[in-house]
């Protein structure tokens, strides 16, 4: 039966490479969408930002300088730049609520996510949640056969891509924890974009007050 590429809808068969023969029957994207998807390699050791060819980020440096940031968040992991093309998988995915994309976005986890005890998505609040449909994050998760463990729950702000950069990185706590007990977990935080690391990193210390032992973030693409 002919099947479909998840994001451009052309026949996936017809636009796979020799090459790709014999994944024919787990691939998801046809090979001219995957390759519009941009792998990261040698970027930020901390934060996975592009470019860096090892050496830390300017936005890394600035988190180490302060000290109640410093070591909050271990490691980012993003697979993706945020190109142009990304920008539009995301923009379909999350706004315009095409959730299929989750299980081609997902499938490229399988391999890539690091380990840990927790896998617990970033949340959205009670509204946006209302207005997309689904939370990203955690479909994710769902996708990739990953478990979920919903620990926080967010309130209601202005969206952060409404927001500049400095806005970003000194916006006030958003989320809330339930009372629990996580000494020596090791957590990883799953959500769909790395930009500043305030997000995941006001995630990663209530996590971290709560007794994990480490909390590090894996997200599909890097801003």
């Amino acid at each position: 039966m002919p099947r479909d590429c998840l994001y451009c809808g052309g026949d996936l068969d017809e636009k796979m490479s020799w090459g790709a023969f014999f994944q024919r029957d787990t691939r998801l994207l046809c090979d001219e969408c995957d390759g519009g998807l941009l792998r990261i390699e040698g970027g930020c050791p901390v934060c996975s930002r592009p470019g860096m060819d090892g050496g830390l980020c300017s936005d890394c440096m600035e988190w180490n300088r302060k000290p109640e940031w410093n070591g909050v968040l271990e490691r980012n992991v993003s697979l993706f730049q945020y190109n142009e093309f990304m920008k539009e998988v995301l923009a379909r995915y999350k706004y315009r609520g095409d959730y299929v994309l989750a299980k081609a976005l997902a499938s490229f986890m399988q391999t890539a996510i690091p380990k840990a005890d927790l896998f617990v998505p970033i949340p959205l609040s009670p509204e946006r949640l209302y207005e997309r449909g689904f939370n990203q994050s955690k479909a994710l998760l769902t996708e990739a056969g990953l478990p979920c463990h919903d620990l926080l729950t967010r309130t209601h702000t202005e969206k952060q891509s409404k927001k500049t950069r400095r806005e970003r990185m000194t916006g006030a706590q958003v989320f809330r924890l339930s009372e629990t007990d996580l000494s020596g977990k090791k957590i990883l935080l799953i959500d769909d974009i790395y930009t500043t690391g305030t997000t995941l990193r006001h995630a990663a210390i209530l996590l971290k007050k709560a007794g994990a032992r480490e909390v590090s973030s894996f997200t599909i693409a890097r801003g």
